[in-house]
């Protein structure tokens, strides 16, 4: 059940933005905002405190690991796993370094999902407004359908991908500790960097610190 979840958070996503492709989505600053505080709360309610009862001594590495990945991920996804595509305007092939990068991201998702409903809403509720975000980007660069469809289909089977490896792959078992400390260090840099750019300017108008809020009290609340 969790792998059609999280494929239909992609299905989902990209079927919002279908609708709104001509008029765009005002409201997509507060949903950004919303997503961000969730899946940044979540890992620190759930997931952070899961890993640090573990035995394993070098847990704070592998955090910072995961922020170094995520920033070296951003250099070549220019920033579209928090909300940014930045595409040369007449590029109309298959993207592939963006492709690649948030491949990784999203096989390192799937991997703290197993056993945590938690961490799995986290994910769903990240992977929506990301999606809706690439299909709007995409369908206002004047992408081919068949291009826009084949990147999302191959998107939205990342993060199963990586749910079912921690799920049936013995040796990732053994290291889903640090497997899953690189993920929180890519949710860690993820998530604040959503919070820091979802105003403009940095600066937060009382509908944003709401959902901001909204996103905190809903995850401790879980």
């Amino acid at each position: 059940m969790e792998y059609l979840v999280l494929f239909l958070a992609v299905a989902i996503g990209y079927i919002l933005a279908y609708f709104f492709k001509k008029k765009g989505i005002k409201q997509m600053p507060q949903i950004l905002a919303f997503s961000g505080a969730f899946l940044l709360s979540v890992t620190l309610f759930e997931l952070l405190p899961e890993v640090f009862e573990s035995d394993y001594e070098h847990i704070g590495l592998f955090i910072m690991l995961g922020i170094l990945l995520q920033i070296v991920l951003d250099f070549f996804s220019k920033g579209a796993e928090h909300g940014h595509v930045h595409l040369h305007s007449n590029q109309k092939t298959f993207p592939l370094l963006l492709f690649i990068s948030l491949a990784i991201h999203a096989l390192l998702e799937g991997f703290p999902i197993t056993g945590n409903q938690n961490m799995l809403i986290g994910v769903v509720v990240h992977k929506i407004p990301i999606a809706m975000i690439l299909t709007l980007f995409f369908y206002k660069a004047g992408f081919k359908p068949i291009i826009i469809g084949v990147f999302l289909l191959l998107f939205a089977l990342m993060t199963p991908l990586g749910t079912w490896f921690s799920n049936e792959v013995d040796m990732l078992k053994q290291y889903a500790v640090p497997v899953n400390s690189l993920a929180i260090g890519v949710f860690l840099h993820v998530s604040t960097t959503i919070l820091f750019e979802s105003s403009k300017d940095h600066k937060f108008n009382l509908v944003k610190l709401l959902s901001i809020i909204l996103g905190i009290t809903i995850a401790y609340f879980l």
